[in-house]
């Protein structure tokens, strides 16, 4: 059995390393992080950093749970909210330099790049979607979109996101998502497809 819930401060470690497992092999982090040794230590530290620094405080993060462990996890941003200001993303400097390490020009060419795509209309972002591995296609993302969409129904706002996997995007358009365009990255980066949903 699935639930779902919001996410807490006590949950940012467990969950943390549940995506960090969950993008170890994510395009765009291969293109970022390309040594598979420290791969998953730097991705816990970009995770932590984006839960404690930048979207926990939303209270709009959502957790799937199973057997009292979480499995999943939609880190959402509310309209309005995607800029963060200067002083707050000051705070997140450090966390993201000991997360991508050397590597952290490649880290902030992605952020800009995703930054200068989003749309300016009112929207609910959803900025990551993660499942464990093991339990991957059994229906956690499932139900964490469908729980993150009722939101976006309820509220008669669009959803935006970025698929950093080619595959994901015929699961994204099932729940109403289409593809608008792709993030504008150097050569030899991954593609990402940018994608919408309409309001209800």
């Amino acid at each position: 059995m699935i639930s779902i819930r919001s996410a807490t401060r006590a949950d940012v470690p467990e969950l943390s390393g549940v995506l960090a497992r969950a993008f170890h092999d994510d395009p765009p982090f291969l293109w970022c992080l390309p040594d598979p040794d420290g791969r998953p230590r730097r991705l816990r530290r970009i995770f932590t950093t984006i839960l404690s620094r930048e979207v926990l405080r939303h209270g709009a993060v959502q957790v799937a749970g199973q057997d009292d462990r979480i499995i999943g996890g939609a880190l959402w941003v509310p309209p309005h909210r995607q800029q963060a200001s200067t002083l707050r993303q000051l705070t997140a400097v450090p966390g993201f330099l000991r997360g991508f390490g050397r590597r952290i020009g490649y880290g902030s060419e992605l952020a800009a790049a995703c930054a200068k795509a989003h749309p300016a209309e009112p929207h609910w972002y959803l900025y990551v979607l993660g499942v464990a591995p093991a339990l991957q296609g059994e229906g956690v993302g499932a139900a964490l979109l469908r729980s993150g969409l009722a939101r976006c129904d309820q509220e008669r706002l669009p959803a935006y996101l970025e698929s950093s996997k080619l595959g994901n995007v015929p699961l994204y358009q099932h729940f109403g998502f289409q593809p608008t365009g792709t993030i504008d990255l150097p050569a030899g980066a991954p593609e990402i497809t940018t994608m919408w949903r309409p309001s209800a």
